[in-house]
C-alpha cells in the first residue's frame, strides 16, 4: 500500500480526497468507528480565512475554493452558505486590531474592509449597534455543516479512487530504524509507505504507541443553539465579536448558534481519553457558559428572549500552542502528522492539500513553518505543558492580545545559568521554546512588567537605550538559548559541502555563516558553523529552530555511520560581549591574547575569562565589534560576573532580545522564518554573497542559485524607510499606488539612524522605483526604498575598524 491514513474526520478525508485527486494510487483511510465521529460531527461551523500568517491564511483561502469546487462543480450537496463574516469593533482599542487585520488581509490577498455599525447592522440586522466603534467584513467567509461536508468529502475521495474502512482500529505498530513498517489493527496488519496520522484528539495516545509526545490534547468547548429569533437568518453572514467573547452562526430554523472563549475550560483526556468516547458530547455546564450567555445578550438582544434548544459541550482539539500540527514527524522516515486542528472545518480543504503535497513532493507549496511539528521542542507534547497552555490559549482566543504579549502558563522551564543575575538587574523576560530570554531590562523604579500597547509601547524607550549602548559603548547579551550542535565523523565535511551553499572547506578555527536549501533552492536554514577539527564543526541556530534544522541534517545523512549529529544546547551558555569598547573589555577580563591578531574577525579560539575556558568567536548579529563566548554552562555566571565588573568604568550594559531587533534591523541582517523561508533563496533574500559557487562542487539547490546570480533573479527582498516612528508589528501592506506589491517581512525602528526600517520583496517590475506607500491601521504613509544596510555599510565598526 501506498498510502494510508488513520482518522475519518474532515481532515483525514480531505487528505484523501487530494492525494486521489493529485493521481494517486493505493490510498487507504482507517477510522475506528464511522466517518465524523470525533470532533467533526459537533463542530460549529465556521469557515472563517485570515490567520496571523499569510501562508496560513492562503491555506485556508483553498479550502473556500474545495468547498466552491465540490459544490458548484463536482455537484455535492452539504449546505454550504458563502455569507461573509463580520467581526465587531465594540471598542476603540478593538477598531485599531480589525485596522491591523484589514492591513494584514490586503497584503495577504484577502479581500476584507472596514465597515460602519450602520452598515454591520443592515448585515446582521440583530445586533444593538449602539456604542460600536465599526465592523470588519470579509465577503469570502461563510458557514456549513460539517458532518455533511466530511461525507461530501470522502464520497469524492472514493470517487476518485480512495478506499475508506470504517470500524477498523489501529492498535499498534512496528517501527524498524526510524521507519514504520507495519499498523496493526483490528482488521489485520496494514504495510505502507506512508503513514499519515489524522487522529485529532486521539493524536497524542496514539502517539504513545510510537514512542512519541504528540503536542496535541482536547479541551471541552460548549455553544449554544437557540429557539428561533423568528428573522429568516440564513443568509447572515456568521458574527465575531471579540470584545464580548462570542461567535455566531445562522442555523436552521431562524435559530442561531452561539459560542465563545471563556476563561477556565476544562482540559479532556487527561490523563486519558474515558473509555472508547464514541459520537458523545459531554455533560453540559450552562454555569459556564452563563458568562458568554450575558454578554450575547448585549451583542444581539433578541438572546434574551429567546430560549435555548440545545447546549452543546464537546471536546475539541488544541495543540501546545494553539496552531495546527503538521508535518513529518522528526525521527521518522514516513510518518506524517496532521492534527491540533482548533478550526479543523475551516481549515480541511486547505491543509488536505498541503498535506498531500507534502507526502507526494517532500514539501508543500506554501512554506507552513507556523504550523510545522518541528517548531516543539520535546517539552510541548508533556502534560505538565500541553494542557495549562492550551487552556490558556483557548482563554485567548479572542481576547486583546498586544503585539509581543508574553503566555503565563508552563513558564521558567529552561533558565539559563545567568537567570537570576539578569532577573535583578531589570530583565522582563519573554518565552521562546521553553526557555526564558529577556526582552528588555527595566531601570530602577520603573515595572519590570511588559508594557504593551498598539500604537506606542512603552518598552520602546528602554529598548532604545539598550541599543545606545551597543553602539557606543559595550554590552552584554545572553544567548545561551541558541540551540547548539555538534557534527563530526570523516563523512562531515562532505555532508556539509552537500547541504549548505558556503566552501565548508574553510581552515580549523573559521566561522562560516551560510545557508541551507532544498533542491528548488528554498532556504532551509539560516546558520552558523565554526570549524572545531578536520572532521568536526559546531553549529549555531535560533532558539526555537533547534529542532528543524537537525531534522533536515538527519534527514539528508548517510547511513553509514559516517557522520554524527549532537545536541549540545544545554552544555554551553553563551555570553555576547558587543560594542566599540568590547575588545578593551574582554582584554581586561582574560588574560588571552584577544587583540584583532590573535582573533581576526570571522575566526574563533579557545580563551580563557577569569577562570573559565571560552570559545571565543568574533561574529555577531548586531553589527559592532563583538565576541560570542561560548561557555562551559557551569563557568556561566562566573564569566558573566568578570565581564561586568571589567566594564564598569567603560559604562557596560544588559541588553534584551528586543534591541537585538532593531539593531540587526538597521544592518540589513536576515531572520529566517520571516525574510528568510523555503519560498524564497538566500540569492533573492540578499544573501546571494553566501553562495559560493566557484570555489565547491555540486550542492541541493546550486542549479537554481546558479541561474538566480547569473541573471535571472526575478524578485529581491528591499529595504524601506520613513522619518516617521511609525507603529509598525510586520505583515503591513506595501503598495505601488493601489496596487499591492509586497509585504512587510520584518519591521523596527532604527535609533542610530532615526528612521523606521521595513523589508518586503518586490517583484523585478518594481525596482527601479523609489516611492512606495506602506498601509498602517488603514492609514498610508509614504516610504522610500533604500540599497544596503543604512548602518555602517562598509563593516567597519563590525570589524572593529574604528
Amino acid at each position: 500500500m501506498k498510502h494510508l491514513i488513520v482518522g475519518g474526520g474532515i481532515i483525514g478525508c480531505s487528505i484523501a480526497y487530494h492525494l486521489t485527486r493529485n493521481g494517486e494510487k493505493d490510498v487507504v483511510l482507517l477510522e475506528r468507528e464511522g466517518l465524523t465521529e470525533g470532533a467533526t460531527w459537533h463542530a460549529a461551523g465556521l469557515v472563517g480565512q485570515l490567520r496571523s500568517s499569510r501562508n496560513t491564511t492562503r491555506m485556508l483561502k483553498k479550502s473556500v475554493e474545495m468547498y466552491d469546487r465540490l459544490q458548484n462543480e463536482e455537484g455535492f450537496q452539504f449546505d454550504w452558505k458563502k455569507t461573509g463574516s463580520l467581526r465587531l469593533a465594540a471598542t476603540k482599542e478593538r477598531m485599531l486590531e480589525a485596522k491591523r487585520l484589514a492591513t494584514m488581509a490586503r497584503s495577504f490577498e484577502l479581500e476584507m474592509s472596514i465597515i460602519s455599525p450602520a452598515e454591520a447592522k443592515v448585515l446582521f440586522p440583530l445586533i444593538d449597534a449602539r456604542g460600536l466603534e465599526g465592523a470588519a467584513y470579509i465577503p469570502s467567509d461563510g458557514y456549513v455543516d460539517p458532518a455533511s461536508l466530511c461525507q461530501a468529502v470522502a464520497s469524492a475521495a472514493r470517487k476518485q479512487g480512495a478506499v475508506i474502512k470504517q470500524g477498523v482500529e489501529v492498535t499498534d505498530f512496528t517501527v524498524n530504524n526510524g521507519r514504520v513498517t507495519q499498523v496493526m489493527t483490528s482488521d489485520g496488519i496494514y504495510e505502507a509507505d506512508t503513514v499519515i496520522l489524522a487522529t485529532g484528539m486521539w493524536s497524542r495516545e496514539i502517539g504513545e504507541k510510537l514512542g512519541i509526545r504528540v503536542p496535541a490534547c482536547a479541551v471541552e468547548h460548549q455553544y449554544i443553539v437557540t429557539e428561533s429569533t423568528g428573522s429568516d437568518i440564513g443568509h447572515y453572514p456568521t458574527l465575531r465579536d471579540p470584545e464580548r467573547l462570542v461567535y455566531y452562526k445562522p442555523d436552521v430554523g431562524g435559530r442561531l448558534v452561539i459560542g465563545g472563549y471563556e476563561d477556565d475550560t476544562l482540559p479532556f483526556g487527561d490523563p486519558k481519553i474515558p473509555g472508547r468516547f464514541v459520537r458523545q458530547l459531554l455533560p453540559e455546564n450552562l454555569d459556564r457558559f452563563l458568562p458568554l450567555a450575558e454578554l450575547a445578550g448585549k451583542v444581539t438582544p433578541v438572546v434574551n428572549e429567546v430560549g435555548i434548544r440545545q447546549v452543546i459541550n464537546g471536546p475539541i482539539p488544541y495543540s501546545a500552542d494553539g496552531d495546527f500540527v503538521m508535518g513529518w514527524q522528526p525521527g521518522f522516515d514516513n510518518l506524517m502528522l496532521a492534527t491540533g486542528f482548533l478550526y479543523g472545518i475551516a481549515a480541511g480543504g486547505g491543509a488536505g492539500e498541503m498535506i498531500a503535497e507534502w507526502v507526494v513532493d517532500g514539501a508543500p507549496s506554501l512554506d507552513l513553518w507556523p504550523l510545522d511539528v518541528r517548531r516543539f521542542g520535546p517539552h510541548h507534547g508533556t502534560r505538565a505543558f500541553m494542557y495549562p497552555r492550551a487552556v490558556e490559549h483557548y482563554a485567548h482566543h479572542y481576547k486583546m492580545r498586544y503585539p509581543g504579549q508574553e503566555h503565563e502558563t508552563a513558564r521558567q522551564l529552561r533558565l539559563s545559568p545567568l537567570y537570576q543575575r539578569l532577573k535583578d538587574a531589570g530583565a522582563v523576560y519573554g518565552s521562546k521554546n521553553g526557555w526564558e530570554r529577556p526582552l528588555w531590562f527595566a531601570p530602577e523604579g520603573v515595572a519590570r512588567v511588559d508594557q504593551l500597547d498598539f500604537l506606542n509601547p512603552g518598552w520602546k524607550e528602554y529598548a532604545a537605550q539598550e541599543h545606545k549602548a551597543v553602539r557606543e559603548r559595550v554590552a552584554l547579551i545572553d544567548q545561551s538559548s541558541f540551540a547548539k550542535f555538534e557534527i563530526l565523523g570523516p563523512g562531515a565535511l562532505d555532508l556539509l559541502q552537500r547541504l549548505c551553499v558556503s566552501n565548508m572547506d574553510k581552515p580549523v578555527g573559521s566561522v562560516i555563516y551560510t545557508q541551507m536549501c532544498n533542491e528548488q533552492g528554498g532556504t532551509e536554514a539560516d546558520v552558523t558553523f565554526i570549524r572545531l577539527a578536520q572532521d568536526r564543526f559546531y553549529m549555531v541556530t535560533g532558539s526555537g529552530f533547534g529542532v528543524h534544522d537537525s531534522d533536515w541534517i538527519k534527514r539528508n545523512m548517510p547511513n553509514d555511520g559516517s557522520v554524527h549529529l549532537i545536541e549540545v544546547t544545554s552544555g554551553k551558555a553563551v555570553v555576547n560581549i558587543v560594542g566599540p569598547k568590547a575588545r578593551e573589555v574582554l582584554a581586561k577580563a582574560s588574560e588571552s591574547d584577544v587583540s584583532d591578531q590573535a582573533i581576526p574577525f570571522s575566526t574563533a579560539c579557545e580563551i580563557i575569562v577569569g577562570a573559565a575556558p571560552v570559545l571565543a568567536a568574533r561574529i555577531g548579529y548586531v553589527g559592532e565589534l563583538g565576541y560570542e563566548l561560548h561557555v562551559p554552562t557551569e563557568f556561566a555566571a562566573h564569566v558573566y560576573d568578570q565581564l561586568w565588573q571589567a566594564g564598569q568604568s567603560a559604562g557596560i550594559a544588559n541588553v534584551g532580545y528586543r534591541a537585538i531587533e532593531s539593531l540587526r534591523m538597521e544592518k540589513g541582517y536576515i531572520y529566517w522564518s520571516g525574510d528568510v523561508t523555503p519560498d524564497y533563496t538566500p540569492v533573492e533574500a540578499g544573501v546571494g554573497f553566501r553562495v559560493h559557487l566557484k570555489s565547491k562542487g555540486d550542492f541541493m539547490g546550486r542549479a537554481v542559485l546558479e541561474q538566480q546570480k547569473a541573471g535571472k533573479l526575478t524578485r529581491k527582498l528591499c529595504t524601506f524607510t520613513t522619518d516617521a516612528n511609525l507603529p509598525l508589528t510586520g505583515g503591513e501592506t506595501i503598495l505601488d499606488g493601489d496596487r499591492v506589491v509586497s509585504l512587510a517581512t520584518s519591521v523596527g525602528f532604527g535609533h542610530s539612524v532615526g528612521k523606521t526600517i521595513l523589508r518586503g520583496y518586490l517583484d523585478k517590475d518594481h525596482w527601479d522605483k523609489t516611492d512606495f506607500m506602506l498601509e498602517v491601521f488603514g492609514d498610508r504613509h509614504p516610504i522610500t526604498k533604500v540599497d544596503g544596510p543604512l548602518y555602517d555599510p562598509e563593516n567597519k565598526a563590525l570589524k572593529g575598524e574604528v
